[in-house]
């Protein structure tokens, strides 16, 4: 089983949009790592994102991409300053892969609360629009892989997986 993390798309400022939806910069960004993730073959039945519009919008970009179609769902336990072990219990409850799209520091604090059990020491960095793979390790969880969206423009093409 995987969990993918995903910090949503750089969004707006509140002072030019209370709502925040992504940015121009943040919507391509996440269309370009979107395919590339795809294309590694990522088995999601599932994306779960919090009810801030940034990360919705971010979720449909990933879930349009990937193949099957994963069902894309709200879910409350996922917004910046939400408990991190709330999530990990919503974790547990499922048996097949899923994504997480949310914000820092939720991200950061469950990452770090799956991987040490230690939601105060950061065990990875995240970046807008990037992708954490967690991987189940016997009774834990490890680090399978992160990617940013300055790395898959450094690869080159959408979906260019050769790497």
């Amino acid at each position: 089983m995987e969990v993918y993390l995903v910090q949503h798309g750089e969004s707006k400022p509140v002072s030019e949009d209370l709502q925040r939806p992504l940015t121009a910069k943040g919507r391509a960004e996440v269309e370009y790592v979107a395919p590339y993730i795809a294309g590694l073959g990522l088995q999601v039945t599932r994306i779960f994102h919090s009810s801030r519009l940034r990360a919705k919008q971010t979720a449909e970009i990933f879930a349009q991409h990937l193949v099957p179609a994963p069902t894309v769902l709200e879910q409350k336990g996922l917004g910046p300053s939400d408990d991190p072990h709330q999530t990990k219990r919503l974790i547990q409850e499922k048996v097949k892969s899923l994504m997480l799209v949310g914000h820092l520091p939720h991200l950061s604090c469950l990452a770090s609360l799956l991987i040490l059990d230690d939601t105060e020491k950061e065990v990875v960095r995240f970046s807008m629009g990037g992708v954490v793979c967690l991987g189940k390790s016997g009774d834990g969880w490890l680090i399978d892989w992160s990617i940013i969206p300055k790395i898959v423009r450094q690869i080159g093409e959408p979906g260019n997986c050769s790497v």
